[in-house]
Order: C-alpha cells, then sequence, then structure tokens
C-alpha cells in the first residue's frame, strides 16, 4: 500500500487542537475514496468538537464525530471536505481569537 503525505499540520492554541492529517493512498479495497484522513478539532481535555475521518472506510465509511455523537456523511470529496471541516472549525476559533495556519 502507498500512502503519500499531501498534507499535515498540528495547531494548539487557547485549549484547543487542531490536527489535520491527508494522505493519497492506493489500498483501495481499505479506502475506495482513495484518501485516507483524518480531520480534527478538540480540547486540550481530549473532548472532540469536530472530527472528519475515514479509519474504517472499507466498512463503516467517512464519519462525523461530534461531542455529540457520531454520523455516516456522504464524502464529497477531499477539497470539499475540508473546507467544510476549516468553516465548522472556524466557529470555535473565531469564539476564542485562535488564528490555525491553513494554505487559503
Amino acid at each position: 500500500m502507498v500512502q503519500e503525505l499531501t498534507h499535515r499540520y498540528t495547531h494548539v492554541e487557547a485549549g484547543l487542537v487542531e490536527n489535520v492529517v491527508i494522505r493519497r493512498t492506493t489500498d483501495t479495497d481499505a479506502y475506495p475514496s482513495g484518501w485516507k484522513y483524518t480531520l480534527h478539532l478538540g480540547t486540550l481535555q481530549d473532548l472532540t468538537l469536530i472530527r472528519y475521518d475515514n479509519a474504517h472506510e472499507d466498512t463503516k465509511g467517512h464519519e462525523l464525530h461530534t461531542a455529540a455523537g457520531d454520523a455516516d456523511v456522504e464524502f464529497p470529496g477531499m477539497e470539499e471536505l475540508i473546507v467544510e471541516f476549516w468553516a465548522s472549525a472556524d466557529e470555535y476559533w473565531d469564539t476564542i481569537g485562535g488564528n490555525p495556519p491553513r494554505p487559503y
């Protein structure tokens, strides 16, 4: 299985942590989308606020984890998903005046 890291960063500020890992993969049996990813925003106390991932894409698909619970989500494409994640995460960052480094 070949995995090419396309984007990775971790930003910690004011009690929040944003961790993004995106890899292109050729293992289409485990990752039919061709991507392996985790887009996470949480607290330093280990509370997940928002996390998109496909850790079990072959059996569970794409998932959204929040403090309120988990849900299956459609995969709109990697670019669309990261934009959606950043928009949701910005609601939290704006509240505390945070400024995570992002390439947009």
